[in-house]
């Protein structure tokens, strides 16, 4: 019973991705709720029926007070039949029906609506930019993916839970009053008006509260997290009392919208315990009266009480539940913020895989400065041929990142194009363009996972073989042997830490290689890529990354001028133009910016210079 109901939505079914999602909070929620629709409809129908039948049960009860002025032989002889149908109605079908309410809502829309929003608002996430998330801390963004759903699967439960049941109850409650005597209904209509006023005060100001507490408690998510994914620099310049105080501000601040929230719930419960006795004084008083002037039965003042104080006790309920409606809202609107933000960097329409053929590169008036006027690239042409072997220096900022993140697609260009084998790569899918690069970076950081795991992500479908084979030649499979994590799992099943923590920087360095080796590639980035072996490993790998470079276009990044002194030819980049090319005897003999570079280098480093923005 159970599996069928959580199995009635499947919450990873196929659905139209937008790039551009609703960026207000009503569609936005309906969109992700539209595999829902039909399960909404059913909940919102037994949610009337429960309600329904809770007024109907206080009406029977008024009843059976009325019936038992009788004499009570007479009484089972007349009404004996319809006791034991209550009875079997009570214990039978109202358990039935509430039990189907709440398996809709506690076992199919709570589990499955915040899994879908949180698998859908993930990978809406994953197709953005690497400058979208440049832009932001990363323990926001993960805080709001996680707050999101759950606040969203909150405010629906409420939906059908409180506000539709407490509607028909409502609605119901002023039906029995009404049956009963009209005059009933007065004080319930008047008190209404009230608790309904009540309701518009706290709602207009728990959701703008409840937006700043969750945006506060998402900043200090991002703030602790950026400590403690930089600890080695909080250790290392023994900043603990800075990072302390710079989450302080934060957490303070998280204090201060939150005691905002709490001092509005306060006001709201005080009026309305004011409220509720005012109900039940008006409506039980006037039913007493009422009998006392000969004019309502016992069982209807019993009816009135029962209704009233179960009005009362609801009430606070209601209140809690709407204003936890609107505080759920508040949390999705707040994750919206970032999972609702378009993606602008996509593919065309009708976008092609990439097909390599040689792997010759053509950069053709490449420009590009982050939307600044000063750093990246201004109007760069050149061209790579098939197989060739570049080398890209220059001082820092002087846009040899900026190339290799255009290359990449990680933005698109101002203006300017980039073509490999004559297609433009703003033409392809992204996904075609960087799998046919292979990249090493200078940050060499792995994924939280096992040794395998990471070298896999080269190609996901290598065997057990390739990926031995591929950490051989990166010089990385006799170290990984010797590993052991702190759970006792070892060699290639090892975990590395978050970003490869647990292993040393050349120890990261040559998992990466061979993730790299095991991708192959036909077009081959290094940026940096020896930069954190020591003297002797890197000359023991030094074969290996010729190896790798064979029969595949290769730009190469270095400061370390002795790394790419052999290459085809090397390019000499200043303040986003290329000031300088050719072969490594060439650019000495032209006693320019390279050979200056050479002259001042110490330990094969070049002196960066100046520094520029990038």
């Amino acid at each position: 019973m159970f599996r069928f109901f959580e199995n009635l939505v499947d919450p990873y079914c196929p659905y139209d991705e937008k790039d551009t999602p609703p960026s207000r909070l009503l569609p936005f929620m309906l969109d992700y709720a539209q595999p829902f629709k039909r399960v909404f409809v059913y909940a919102t129908i037994l949610s009337i029926i429960v309600a329904s039948i809770e007024i109907g049960l206080i009406w029977a009860m008024g009843w059976v007070v009325d019936i038992l002025a009788g004499d009570p032989t007479e009484v089972w002889e007349t009404y004996g039949g319809w006791l034991i149908a209550l009875a079997v109605f009570i214990l039978l079908i109202r358990p039935a029906l509430q039990a189907l309410d709440v398996l809709l809502l506690n076992n199919t829309i709570l589990p499955n609506f915040g899994t879908l929003i949180r698998w859908r608002a993930h990978k809406h996430v994953l197709r953005q930019s690497v400058g979208w998330f440049e832009n932001d801390f990363a323990g926001r963004i993960a805080n709001r993916i996680m707050q999101t759903p759950p606040a969203a699967g909150e405010a629906v439960f409420q939906v059908f839970d409180a506000i539709t049941f407490s509607l028909a109850y409502i609605v119901g409650a002023l039906i029995l009053l009404g049956q009963a005597d009209p005059r009933l209904a007065i004080p319930l209509v008047g008190w209404l008006f009230l608790y309904a006023a009540l309701v518009v005060w706290t709602v207009k100001r728990v959701g703008p509260a409840s937006q700043a507490a969750s945006d506060a408690r998402s900043e200090v998510t991002g703030r602790v997290v950026d400590s403690y994914t930089n600890i080695h620099s909080v250790k290392m310049f023994a900043h603990n009392e800075t990072e302390l105080t710079y989450a302080k501000d934060a957490i303070e601040n998280t204090r201060r919208t939150f005691q905002y929230e709490m001092r509005l719930f306060t006001i709201m419960d005080v009026v309305l315990v004011t409220l509720n006795g005012l109900l039940i004084v008006a409506v039980v008083g006037w039913a007493f009266w009422l009998w006392m002037q000969g004019q309502a039965s016992v069982g209807v003042v019993a009816a009135a009480t029962a209704l009233t104080l179960r009005l009362n006790a609801m009430t606070g309920w209601i209140m809690w539940a709407l204003t936890s409606f609107f505080r759920q809202l508040g949390v999705v609107a707040e994750g919206m913020e970032t999972i609702a933000q378009p993606i602008t960097l996509v593919d065309r329409p009708q976008a092609k895989r990439l097909e390599i053929k040689t792997g010759r590169i053509e950069i053709q008036a490449l420009t590009h400065h982050y939307g600044r006027k000063t750093g990246g690239l201004d109007a760069i042409d050149l061209t790579i041929h098939p197989g060739e072997k570049v080398g890209l220096i220059g001082r820092s900022g002087a846009g040899k990142s900026t190339l290799v993140k255009l290359l990449l697609r990680f933005y698109d260009p101002e203006s300017g194009r980039i073509l490999i084998d004559g297609q433009d790569i703003t033409e392809v899918t992204q996904d075609s363009l960087r799998l046919a690069i292979g990249m090493v970076q200078q940050d060499s950081s792995l994924l939280h996972r096992s040794v395998r795991d990471n070298i896999l992500y080269g190609r996901p479908d290598a065997t057990e073989t390739e990926v031995i084979a591929a950490a051989r030649q990166a010089q990385a499979h006799e170290f990984i042997l010797n590993l052991q994590d702190p759970q006792g799992r070892t060699g290639y099943e090892a975990q590395v830490g978050e970003r490869g923590v647990k292993l040393s920087g050349g120890q990261r360095q040559r998992v990466t290689l061979a993730r790299v080796i095991l991708k192959n590639a036909p077009i081959l980035l290094l940026d940096e890529a020896t930069s954190a072996l020591d003297s002797e490993v890197e000359a023991a790998i030094q074969d290996t990354l010729y190896g790798m470079m064979e029969g595949k276009t290769v730009i190469a990044i270095a400061h370390r001028l002795s790394t790419i002194s052999q290459m085809d030819r090397i390019l000499v980049i200043d303040q986003g133009r290329i000031v300088e090319e050719g072969s490594h005897d060439a650019l000495l003999a032209r006693n320019g910016l390279y050979a200056g570079f050479w002259a001042r280098q110490s330990g094969g480093f070049l002196d960066p210079d100046t520094k520029a923005a990038e």
